[in-house]
């Protein structure tokens, strides 16, 4: 609600109408919710900030919402977001140098997620793209050299051609979302299993997309693209049945052929949040998962119906 109380740009969850507020350009694609949690939440189909932030460790919680916030909706009245704020990229795991979160995510990738995947030889690889800026870029490549920018699938490919030439990478893709980067470097073909780089294998999982691909590092790191994520909602590992654009038997069958091959500790989603758990665990909840989306149905495209 605004400060007269009215459905509006000022939308305060705490009553506080002169701190943070999430502004009516909100497309509730989750992304600020995962980074705020408990700060901003979900309510009427869009993100709201239900509780100023407490102290300097909340704050920079915020900021790190308003710095990937894809429509740039999470806003202070009285404060810019000024660069010395921004905490991009963002280590995944404090004190861990293996993964960054790019933030500073894209509206012409729905809002996806994007990350940096350092290498043995410190090179990195970007996997998915964050919105482009020459700024952007030469903040990335501190980290170390990036040799190649990994697409998921077609809907995260803007910006990936721009990146690469950028970073002077390689731009890989599969044969069937090729379409959408049809002067990608590298294609992956068929539907097996292949080692890309030392630690790094690809593994094409039509589904959400005919050329939807997911990247597994070092029996650590699953970078899922949109195939499945982790759902607050059910505490659990989910498939966005709601909006798949392929095919959801498709699906079924990539993951009935592929889960059983997968190791991994960290859940790294495009869309949905991020979950880490012992592999056995997560061995377990990805058996449990193809269990069930086989027993899914086709359905209408319907973005509200997505458990984050």
């Amino acid at each position: 609600m605004n400060q007269d109380g009215n459905t509006g740009d000022g939308v305060h969850g705490d009553g506080d109408a002169g701190g943070w507020y999430v502004d009516d350009r909100c497309t509730n694609c989750d992304v600020a919710r995962q980074l705020a949690p408990g700060l901003i939440e979900e309510a009427g189909g869009r993100s709201m900030v239900v509780r100023q932030p407490r102290g300097e460790a909340e704050e920079r919680l915020v900021y790190a919402a308003a710095f990937a916030c894809p429509s740039r909706s999470v806003r202070h009245p009285s404060r810019r977001l000024e660069a010395v704020r921004d905490p991009y990229p963002l280590p995944l795991d404090a004190g861990d140098d293996a993964v960054h979160l790019c933030g500073h995510n894209s509206p012409h990738t729905a809002g996806a997620n994007s990350f940096l995947l350092r290498r043995p030889s410190g090179a990195r690889m970007m996997i998915d793209t964050p919105r482009w800026s020459e700024a952007l870029a030469t903040r990335y490549e501190r980290l170390g050299p990036i040799t190649d920018v990994l697409l998921t699938h077609r809907d995260h490919a803007a910006h990936g051609r721009r990146y690469a030439d950028r970073f002077g990478a390689r731009l890989w893709i599969h044969e069937g979302d090729l379409e959408a980067a049809p002067d990608a470097d590298r294609v992956l073909r068929g539907t097996e299993t292949v080692e890309i780089a030392e630690g790094v294998h690809a593994h094409p999982l039509p589904g959400h997309t005919r050329g939807s691909v997911l990247y597994v590092a070092d029996e650590r790191y699953c970078f899922s693209g949109d195939s499945f994520y982790w759902s607050r909602t059910t505490d659990d590992i989910e498939v966005a049945d709601s909006v798949t654009w392929y095919s959801i038997t498709e699906l079924a069958a990539s993951l009935a052929r592929t889960a059983g091959r997968l190791r991994f500790e960290w859940l790294l989603a495009g869309h949905g949040d991020r979950k880490r758990l012992p592999a056995p665990q997560m061995a377990q909840r990805m058996r449990q998962l193809t269990a069930r989306v086989r027993e899914l149905r086709p359905r209408p495209v319907d973005f509200t119906a997505v458990r984050w």
